[in-house]
């Protein structure tokens, strides 16, 4: 593994799963890591948006990421989410997270008041000037309204810190120019597109449904990364349905709902995060008992 490279395989970007009274279940977040690290894990992403960071205190965000450490114990990699649309926050908490002992951070771009390509440029150099772990930039404009460049990408590559990118864009020929333009690590940020953006070289994938199929997301980027593709993209092709009913709301309202079914105790999201529809409800069942999944 190159130095730059922070994981190969399936990181699970982890709920955060809450007590009845809406207060962060420590408790079971040990359990969902213990789980996540049998089944074969290489990596957990802590405070991203699977996690609800939106709506954690910054207390709680830091808590977050500071049990995460002490659970993993060094097995795994922790990567911490730590962006924001305020860069001075995002500076903060990136200080904070380092001196928790996370081993990378993910920062996602600003959103609501977005800024430029220069803007995006003079953000992540700030955060990144200011701790000294590996970032990988999340680019998710469905998200976020603000889209990473290639010529922005390029340029953010030359900074030490700045070694990789989360691509939840959604467009392959991006993905590729990215790949042939830069030598930052590149990992899927959409379930969906592990395998053809690991045929152009990506390294694996930060996951929702490794919540609910850990050891499958793992095996599928395994065998890309054996360069068995046909492997590969027999399992991308199996759980297609699957991954696609995990985003048939809102992230993560339809994971917490899966994992729920299956008896996982992970609670509600936090509002304005509300339960899906019933129909929405049946479509995750169906999956879930399609798969053998329901509790």
């Amino acid at each position: 593994m190159s130095d730059n490279t922070i994981f190969t395989g399936a990181g699970v970007a982890i709920v955060t799963p809450m007590n009845k009274d809406g207060s962060v279940n420590y408790d079971k977040l040990g359990e969902l890591i213990e789980a996540q690290i049998r089944s074969g894990t290489d990596a957990l992403i802590i405070c991203g948006t699977t996690g609800e960071s939106s709506t954690l205190t910054d207390e709680e965000h830091l808590e977050c990421i500071k049990y995460a450490v002490r659970k993993t114990a060094g097995r795994i990699p922790v990567i911490a989410g730590t962006g924001s649309n305020d860069t001075a926050y995002a500076v903060e908490m990136s200080k904070d997270a380092e001196k928790a002992g996370a081993d990378a951070l993910l920062l996602v771009t600003p959103y609501y008041n977005k800024t430029s390509q220069r803007g995006l440029a003079a953000h992540f150099t700030a955060i990144a000037d200011a701790v000294s772990i590996p970032i990988i930039l999340y680019n998710v404009p469905s998200r976020t309204g603000c889209k990473i460049e290639i010529s922005t990408y390029k340029e953010l590559s030359k900074h030490k810190n700045i070694v990789a990118a989360k691509e939840a864009c959604g467009d392959i020929s991006f993905i590729a120019q990215l790949a042939a333009e830069t030598d930052l690590t590149i990992y899927s940020g959409n379930d969906d597109q592990v395998v053809p953006i690991m045929a152009l070289g990506g390294k694996g994938v930060i996951s929702v449904a490794s919540n609910i199929i850990p050891k499958e997301m793992h095996d599928m980027t395994e065998y890309a990364l054996k360069g068995d593709y046909k492997k590969a993209a027999e399992m991308q092709l199996k759980y297609l349905s699957l991954l696609k009913a995990l985003f048939c709301d809102v992230n993560p309202i339809p994971v917490k709902e899966a994992m729920n079914l299956m008896g996982m105790e992970v609670g509600k999201c936090r509002l304005p995060l509300v339960s899906p529809e019933e129909s929405k409800i049946g479509l995750i069942r169906s999956e879930l008992d399609k798969f053998g999944l329901l509790k």
